[in-house]
C-alpha cells in the first residue's frame, strides 16, 4: 500500500478548551497507482488528513505509515518520495516560474546535472514553457494552480498529495487542471486528492472515499457508491412544499431513500417503485427520471448540500 492509516485520531482544542476530534477514529488504503478521492464537506477532516500524512500534524491515536514509512518518525524519508499541492497559493512571488520549480528542485535534492531537465519537465506538464521566466505575481489565477502542481512534480514523485486542488477556479480552469491529474493517473503515480466537487471525484478518481465528521463512512468506485446506496435511477418531483412533504414520506415508507433540492424531492432506487406508488408519487405533477450519481450519494450518506 502506497498509504495507510489506522484508527487516527487527531484532536484540537477549541477556545473554551473542549477538545474536538477533527479526524475520528481514521482508517484507510490507498494502493499504488491509485487515484483516490477524498471527498466530503467542508469540515469533514480532509485536510487535517493531509497534514498528518505531511507529519505537519501529529496524530494523537493510531499509525500512519506512507511508500514504507512510518510517519511521524521517519516523515523526512516520506516526503522526498511525494509531492505535495496546497489548498492555499503560497508560491514567491517575486521569483519567475522558472525559479519557484528551481528552488523545489534543490529542496527535493534533484541532482544538478538533472535539475533543468526536471524544471523542463514540470513546466511541459503544467503548460507552462511559454511562461517560464515570468514572474509569478503576474499570473493568472488558473496559471498560478498549474504552477502549483507543477512544483509539487518536479522532483518525480511516486505519491501526490492534492488538497482541493480545483477550489475557487472557473470551470475552464479546473478543465485543464483534470487534464494534468488525468495525466498523472497515465503515468501510474498514486494519486490522493481531497475534494468536495463531487463531478471532480467521479472524473478522475479510481475511487473514493466519503468523510463525514472525520472517519470514512463509505469506501468504494464511483459506480459500486452509487449502486449500493443510490440504485439506478432517481426521480425528481416538482410541487409546493406540502406536496413534496408528502412524496417524501410515501417514498420512505416504502423503503426508497430521498434527498430534498429546493423546489425539488428526489426519490433515489426508483427502479424498485411499484406501479401503484409510482401512480400516487407523480399524481399529475411533473416529473424528471435521471440515472443515479455520485451527488445524490454525497447527500444521501452526509445530509449536506454539494456547493
Amino acid at each position: 500500500m502506497a498509504i495507510t492509516l489506522r484508527d487516527v485520531v487527531k484532536r484540537y482544542s477549541d477556545r473554551d478548551g473542549t477538545q474536538i476530534a477533527a479526524v475520528d477514529g481514521l482508517t484507510l488504503e490507498v494502493p499504488a497507482g491509485m487515484c483516490l478521492g477524498l471527498l466530503g464537506p467542508n469540515g469533514a477532516g480532509k485536510s487535517t488528513t493531509m497534514r498528518l500524512l505531511t507529519a505537519q500534524s501529529r496524530a494523537d491515536e493510531g499509525t500512519i505509515r506512507v511508500l514504507g514509512h512510518d510517519i511521524p518518525s521517519e516523515a523526512k524519508q516520506a516526503r522526498a518520495l511525494m509531492g505535495v499541492v496546497p489548498q492555499t497559493d503560497n508560491l514567491d512571488e517575486e521569483l519567475t516560474v522558472r525559479q519557484n520549480l528551481e528552488v523545489f528542485a534543490r529542496l527535493y535534492r534533484v541532482p544538478r546535472a538533472g535539475l533543468r531537465e526536471a524544471v523542463d519537465r514540470a513546466l511541459e506538464i503544467a503548460q507552462l514553457t511559454g511562461r517560464a521566466e515570468a514572474r509569478a505575481v503576474n499570473l493568472s489565477g488558473g496559471m498560478r494552480r498549474r504552477l502549483l502542481v507543477a512544483r509539487g512534480l518536479v522532483h518525480s514523485p511516486r505519491l501526490v498529495l492534492l488538497d482541493e486542488p480545483t477550489v475557487g477556479l472557473d470551470p475552464q480552469v479546473r478543465a485543464d487542471l483534470w487534464g494534468l491529474i488525468a495525466g498523472l493517473r497515465a503515468d501510474g503515480v498514486t494519486v490522493l486528492m481531497s475534494t468536495h466537487y463531487i463531478e471532480e471525484a467521479e472524473r478522475l478518481a479510481d475511487a473514493c472515499a466519503l468523510m463525514s465528521h472525520g472517519r470514512v463512512i463509505a469506501n468504494g468506485t464511483p459506480a459500486e457508491l452509487i449502486a449500493e446506496h443510490a440504485g439506478d435511477r432517481v426521480e425528481e418531483h416538482e410541487g409546493p412544499p406540502d406536496r413534496l412533504a408528502e412524496i417524501e414520506g410515501l417514498a420512505r415508507r416504502a423503503g426508497l431513500p430521498t434527498r430534498r433540492t429546493g423546489p425539488t424531492v428526489s426519490v433515489l432506487r426508483a427502479e424498485r417503485i411499484p406501479p401503484s406508488l409510482g401512480e400516487a408519487l407523480t399524481n399529475g405533477h411533473r416529473v424528471v427520471r435521471r440515472a443515479a450519481n455520485l451527488e445524490d450519494v454525497f447527500v444521501v450518506l452526509t445530509g449536506e448540500t454539494v456547493e
